[in-house]
């Protein structure tokens, strides 16, 4: 087991009430009551302090609620920062706004404060996945990939998949969660994002047709059109091809969250 490493509080936080940043507060509002968003929630989040739960001793098991799903606490995580599992298997950093959301979720925790840019960054040197914000409620929310990312390198983060303005959204709480998608109701993939993907393919010749959807089971679902005939050896080599080549592009790693890959007839 790693050594126990903390995140030590500095003296920049010294006067901190343990409070809810007031525009990160409003954004959460917002989100609960369906007239907001993720990417409102993350532009908030950006450049604010957030507490990182440290527990005095690591439990062998434990689960925590966050959207109707268990998370699993995971007692190898290192410095006694705690790592929640997401339902798709990633792990993820807890991060509370306050101390009051803290205590709500583990009133054992000892809350250390720290930006959240240094808090993302951290998730991504432990090859840690996501953030979630305040798992243990009002509102809850799972920080995706690329968000992390762009919280860590201090730049704006724009989604994969936007809500279409004067268009029903298909998910509750106004924003899509990571590993589910859009449903196409409400939202659109980012043009750049569907170029993305097209030019990434474009060395694959058996795609004859690349299109992009919000997904059901992640983020983006790629429509893939492919030469007729292929036999089911054939079928899995192009697949593999398709997704080495959607892997290897620079935009659509660090655009996308997930992705899943649809075949359309002819």
């Amino acid at each position: 087991m790693t050594p126990p490493r903390e995140l030590p509080p500095t003296s920049a936080f010294a006067g901190d009430d343990g409070g809810c940043d007031p525009a990160l507060a409003e954004a959460l509002r917002a989100l609960g009551a369906g007239t907001g968003s993720l990417a409102g929630v993350v532009a908030a989040l950006a450049g604010t302090r957030v507490l990182v739960p440290v527990l005095a001793e690591l439990e062998a098991a434990g689960v925590v609620e966050h959207g109707g799903h268990e998370h699993t606490v995971d007692k190898e995580a290192s410095a006694g920062i705690v790592a929640l599992q997401a339902p798709d298997g990633r792990t993820a950093l807890p991060v509370f706004s306050s101390v009051a959301s803290m205590q709500a979720w583990r009133p054992d925790a000892r809350p250390v404060p720290t930006d959240v840019a240094r808090a993302a960054l951290s998730a991504v040197e432990e090859r840690w996945e996501l953030l979630v914000l305040d798992p243990g409620g009002p509102v809850t929310v799972l920080v995706p990939r690329p968000a992390v990312w762009a919280l860590a390198q201090q730049r704006d983060w724009v989604p994969a998949v936007r809500r279409v303005p004067g268009r029903a959204d298909a998910l509750p709480g106004g924003a899509p969660t990571p590993g589910v998608g859009g449903a196409d109701g409400g939202s659109e993939v980012d043009p750049d994002v569907r170029t993305a993907l097209r030019d990434a393919l474009a060395g694959v010749p058996e795609v004859l047709g690349v299109d992009a959807r919000p997904g059901r089971r992640a983020e983006v679902a790629v429509l893939l059109r492919l030469v007729p005939g292929l036999d089911r050896a054939r079928l899995d080599a192009v697949l593999a091809r398709v997704n080495g080549a959607l892997a290897a592009d620079e935009t659509v790693t660090l655009r996308v969250d997930s992705l899943e890959l649809r075949l359309l007839a002819g």
